[in-house]
């Protein structure tokens, strides 16, 4: 399965190339996964055929339309960001106790913890050979993404500290946990295209703040959607207790007429029916879902300028695009 660009690409040779470049990555991915243990060769192609929306592959694509987007050191490098991110969501389904992912039995329920840990394990190793092979640069920096991402998986898992801002807590995780492998997304390709340092050096910033940007629109169509927009049922932060953007919004900004949204809020979890639906109904009303929207704004401007100096070659339409379309998704 071949994951759709999210925004149209409106110039023909773009799409051609991008599309093109997204099949060799699935073949690729398919190619890191075998191994000659059986369980393990099942186990680490079980996400990938789930699905998913291949989008670090695709921003290292795009980026490579500022250089050679044919360069033979493009396609591996996509498929090591996504071998990399992929072998986190092993991970993070063993955290989470999570029993479904993309639609499917996670690999935790399936197998067990300890072979959804190995099978992660295994991904980063292969990631890492494909690395090696592109030379010390990509292995240094994918190690300083990926000490950014623990990073922030550590300050999740902790939670917000004695004295620290929940809100500046909140962000701090999404821009190690999650926009840090963006942000890589758009250094790769750009560096491995032969881009100018000038391309790198906005194209990075601008994929990292597109992460954010992307990640709070998703806070809010968790919140929001009436459908499973958003990929998954909505309301499901909210039931599960995960304190996203509108919920700490709300939080901070609660006046007393608020009392009993954040007595709902202040819950471990809203398993309950009528307690979730009340509690959806208070957020979905509630000053705080303007507050994210504007959030998420801000952080789609900002990549949108980094973007704007970029040379004008149909790629950087379609990254202006992205930047809009994290926008009008929550409305």
């Amino acid at each position: 399965m071949i994951a759709a660009v999210p925004v149209e690409l409106t110039d023909a040779a773009l799409a051609s190339d991008v599309l093109d470049g997204l099949a060799l990555v699935e073949d690729r991915l398919r190619e890191s996964a075998q191994a000659y243990n059986e369980v393990l060769a099942v186990s680490s192609i079980h996400l990938m055929e789930a699905g998913g929306k291949r989008i670090r592959p695709t921003l290292v694509l795009l980026a490579a339309q500022f250089g050679n987007p044919r360069d033979p050191r493009v396609v591996p490098a996509a498929v090591a960001l996504e071998l990399t991110h992929l072998a986190t969501l092993y991970h993070d389904d063993v955290m989470d106790e999570a029993n479904v992912r993309r639609g499917s039995d996670s690999a935790n329920s399936r197998w067990g913890n300890s072979v959804a840990i190995l099978t992660g394990d295994f991904l980063f190793a292969r990631a890492s050979q494909i690395l090696a092979d592109l030379g010390p640069d990509a292995v240094r920096i994918q190690a300083e993404t990926f000490t950014r991402l623990v990073t922030g998986q550590v300050a999740e898992t902790v939670g917000c500290q004695p004295g620290q801002d929940p809100l500046d807590h909140y962000l701090g995780v999404i821009n190690d946990k999650t926009a840090s492998l963006l942000a890589t997304s758009g250094q790769f390709g750009a560096m491995f295209s032969g881009a100018p340092d000038a391309v790198i050096e906005r194209i990075t910033p601008a994929c990292a703040a597109w992460g954010v940007a992307f990640q709070l629109s998703d806070d809010i169509l968790d919140i929001a959607s009436e459908s499973s927009q958003s990929g998954k049922t909505p309301g499901t932060d909210l039931r599960e207790g995960v304190r996203t953007l509108p919920i700490l919004h709300a939080l901070r900004s609660a006046g007393p007429g608020d009392a009993r949204l954040v007595e709902l809020l202040s819950m471990p979890d809203l398993a309950d029916p009528q307690l979730h639906a009340e509690a959806l109904g208070l957020l979905r009303g509630h000053p705080a879902m303007d507050m994210a929207k504007a959030d998420t704004r801000r952080w789609a401007e900002l990549a949108r300028t980094q973007i704007l100096g970029l040379p004008d070659v149909p790629a950087r339409a379609a990254f202006e695009a992205l930047c809009e379309f994290v926008v009008e998704r929550t409305g």
